[in-house]
């Protein structure tokens, strides 16, 4: 590798978490290459995540989905990668398209994985280790730089500014909440419907945490308004239902006020933890050894054990293909309570939530 900053894009066009499980490999990069500028390609959905990162110095969005998608939405997209030129592009996003879409932007030096469809489009490839968890398989490209993952920076960190903190702020006032109680942030959504626990059991749950913790904040996107709408009638309006009200910056905001998150497998747990705040993840239709739990020592995970159909999928199904959802079922309001009384005793005093960041 020249001595020479290089100009420098990743891209990472997944999930939102795959998007906070990414964020180690942006704080490696910048340390490690010292880039005269890093930039990263995203979704439109995941860029509020890293507007505020502290060694991001510009987000670009591919609508891949949307007005992106196509032949014709790669070339435009290529065309604008161009217009950057960049001089080095590093992809931990493994699909076909990046690939593709990274060679058409002219990029002289390209970095993905051997495991990639697309492979052969880049100048040099890294190998994954699957039995890591995702945060360290993504940061196994950076063997292309002479680093193993222990030698990396590896905890995820997403950040918001002064605007998300003054609406957090607005949300709770609002809420009537001064800050001398407790606050408990609970997400009861998720894209894949066998990775949602029971609208019962998260019902029972907020009535507890009410009675014998604290006040409860029910959020989530507006994707997850009619999970959390049943959720808050079921357990007779306990909580406070910001769900759809908070964007990810915001949500940030309300995560810091927390005593901690309860969270299915899905965004808001990564979230937590990459603003240091603990969680309790409850695992139904996949499992932790997809290498997709939450990557801090201050986690619990509650799931059931012992059910032999588990994971039935990557991300889970869109319905249970045994038609018994024991995963979501068995999962007991006293064993995610255990969770939470397990971290707020290991957790005597709340912790110091990351520094959030304003942009220049």
């Amino acid at each position: 590798m020249s001595h020479v900053s290089p100009r420098l894009l990743v891209a990472q066009t997944g999930f939102l978490g795959d998007v906070v499980l990414t964020t180690p490999l942006l704080t490696t990069l910048h340390r490690h290459l010292s880039p005269s500028s890093l930039t990263v390609l995203t979704t439109p959905q995941a860029k509020p995540l890293l507007d505020c990162h502290p060694v991001v110095n510009q987000v670009l969005v591919d609508a891949k989905h949307t007005e992106g998608q196509g032949v014709l939405g790669l070339w435009r997209m290529a065309q604008r990668l161009r217009r950057e030129r960049f001089t080095l592009a590093v992809a931990p996003h493994k699909s076909f398209r990046t690939a593709l879409l990274l060679l058409l932007a002219g990029i002289p030096r390209r970095i993905g994985f051997r495991q990639s469809p697309g492979w052969f489009l880049y100048h040099q490839t890294a190998s994954r280790d699957s039995y890591r968890h995702e945060v360290e398989r993504i940061l196994c490209i950076m063997r292309a730089f002479g680093l193993e993952p222990e030698d990396c920076d590896r905890q995820p960190l997403v950040a918001y500014g002064h605007e998300a903190k003054n609406k957090a702020d607005a949300l709770l006032r609002e809420a009537r909440l001064d800050g001398t109680e407790p606050l408990f942030v609970v997400c009861p959504g998720s894209v894949w419907a066998t990775k949602r626990w029971t609208v019962d059991g998260f019902a029972e749950l907020i009535q507890k945490l009410t009675r014998d913790y604290g006040r409860v904040l029910l959020c989530g996107g507006p994707d997850d308004a009619p999970v959390a709408q049943m959720v808050h009638e079921r357990s007779g309006q306990c909580g406070i239902n910001l769900v759809g009200r908070a964007d990810l910056p915001t949500f940030m905001a309300l995560v810091d006020r927390a005593q901690l998150v309860i969270s299915n497998d899905s965004a808001p747990m990564h979230v937590a933890v990459a603003r240091n705040v603990p969680v309790v993840a409850i695992f139904c239709a996949t499992t932790p050894s997809l290498g997709y739990g939450p990557y801090s020592e201050r986690a619990i995970i509650v799931e059931k054990k012992d059910l032999f159909c588990r994971p039935c999928d990557r991300h889970g199904s869109p319905t249970c293909p045994r038609g018994t959802d024991d995963c979501m079922r068995q999962v007991s309001v006293a064993d995610v309570l255990a969770g939470v009384k397990t971290l707020l005793a290991n957790t005597r005093t709340k912790p110091m939530p990351v520094p959030f960041f304003v942009p220049e």
